[in-house]
C-alpha cells in the first residue's frame, strides 16, 4: 500500500513539472514564431494548465473507469472554484472588469446547463454529446481570441505574467516533448494507483476523482493564482479559474466521453438515489454562481464568498469520504 501512495504522489510531482515544462515550451516556441501574447496566453497557456485533466481524464476513459473520468472533471471544476479561487478571494479580495467576465461566464453555464440535460435526462454521455461538447470547446476559443484582439487591453496583465527571457528554439521543443512525456506518464501513474487506493479504502472510484485526483489534477491552477496574488494580480486569477473549469467541461470531459461514452457514476447513493445528481452536480453549479453572480452585480469580489465557498468545499470533501 505504502509503494502504490509514494506512486499516486509521484503522479502528482510528474503532472505539475510536465505541465509546467510544457507551457514554458510552447509559449517559448509561440514567440519565436512572433504570434501575438494574448494569443499565446488565451490558447496555450489555458490549455496547457489544463492539460492534467485531459491527461488523467483521457488515460481513465481508455481504462473503461468512468469514475475517475467523470470525477476528475467536475471535481476539478469544485476544487478550482471553492478552493482555489476562494482561498484568493478570501485574502485578498478585488475589483473585477465586469465586461470580461460576462462572456467566461456565460459560456460556463451554457455549457454545464448542456452536461447536466444529458446527466438528468438521458442518464448518460454519448459519442455525440463529446464530439458536441469539442464543438464547444473550439467555438468558446475562437470568440475568446476575437474577443481579446477587439479589447486587447484586457488581456494586459495576462501579457505581462508570461514574459520571460528568449531561449532557444532546441530548449523550448525540448521542454515541450518532456513536458508531454511527464504529463502522460504522470497521468498513468495517478490513474492506475488512484483506483488502488480507492479498492484498498473501499470507496468509490468517482470520490477519489472528485477529491484526490481532481486537487492533483487542479495544482496547476493553484500555482498561479498564488502566483498572481503574490503579484497584486488576483483578479487575473477569477480569469484563470473560470476559463479552466469551461476547459473541464468541454475540454476534459469532451474528450474522455469521445473516447469511452459512459453512463453518470452510480457508485455512491444518497437515500437510495444517485448522489452524483443529488450532490456532485447541484454543488458545481452553486459554487460558480456564488463566485460569478454576485462579482457581475457589483464589479468586485468580497471575502465574504471565499470564506462561503471554503466552507462548502471542506463540507463537500467531507461527505464524500464519510457519508
Amino acid at each position: 500500500m505504502l509503494a502504490t501512495v509514494l506512486l499516486f504522489a509521484l503522479g502528482f510531482v510528474l503532472l505539475i513539472k510536465g505541465g509546467d515544462w510544457f507551457v514554458d515550451g510552447a509559449t517559448g516556441i509561440a514567440q519565436s514564431f512572433h504570434l501575438p501574447e494574448l494569443l499565446i496566453g488565451a490558447t496555450v497557456v489555458s490549455i496547457g494548465t489544463t492539460l492534467p485533466e485531459v491527461m488523467v481524464s483521457s488515460q481513465a476513459a481508455l481504462l473503461h473507469n468512468s469514475g475517475i473520468s467523470y470525477g476528475n472533471a467536475i471535481g476539478s471544476i469544485i476544487c478550482n472554484t471553492s478552493l482555489i479561487a476562494a482561498l484568493t478571494v478570501a485574502i485578498k479580495p478585488s475589483p473585477v472588469q465586469r465586461e470580461t467576465l460576462k462572456f467566461p461566464t456565460t459560456a460556463f453555464f451554457i455549457a454545464a446547463a448542456f452536461y447536466a440535460i444529458n446527466a438528468y435526462l438521458l442518464g448518460s454521455f454519448s459519442r455525440i454529446t463529446g464530439l458536441i461538447l469539442l464543438t464547444m470547446f473550439v467555438i468558446y476559443m475562437v470568440m475568446t481570441v476575437r474577443q481579446m484582439k477587439i479589447d486587447p487591453a484586457a488581456a494586459a496583465p495576462a501579457e505581462a505574467e508570461t514574459e520571460k527571457e528568449e531561449a532557444p528554439l532546441w530548449k523550448d521543443l525540448l521542454l515541450l516533448v518532456v513536458g508531454a512525456v511527464l504529463i502522460a506518464f504522470g497521468a498513468n501513474l495517478l490513474v492506475d494507483n488512484g483506483t488502488k487506493i480507492a479498492a484498498a479504502l473501499g470507496v468509490p472510484d468517482s470520490v477519489i476523482g472528485l477529491t484526490m485526483v481532481a486537487l492533483g489534477t487542479s495544482l496547476p491552477e493553484l500555482v498561479t493564482a498564488i502566483t498572481s496574488l503574490a503579484k497584486g494580480h488576483g483578479a487575473l486569477s477569477l480569469g484563470n479559474v473560470i476559463g479552466a473549469n469551461i476547459f473541464n467541461l468541454v475540454l476534459v470531459s469532451g474528450l474522455a466521453i469521445t473516447i469511452s461514452p459512459f453512463a453518470v457514476p452510480a457508485e455512491k447513493l444518497l437515500m437510495g438515489m444517485n448522489a452524483s445528481l443529488l450532490v456532485d452536480i447541484p454543488v458545481m453549479f452553486l459554487v460558480m454562481a456564488i463566485l460569478t453572480l454576485p462579482t457581475l452585480a457589483r464589479g468586485e469580489l468580497k471575502r465574504w464568498q471565499g470564506i462561503l465557498l471554503l466552507c462548502i468545499y471542506a463540507a463537500f470533501t467531507i461527505f464524500q469520504f464519510v457519508s
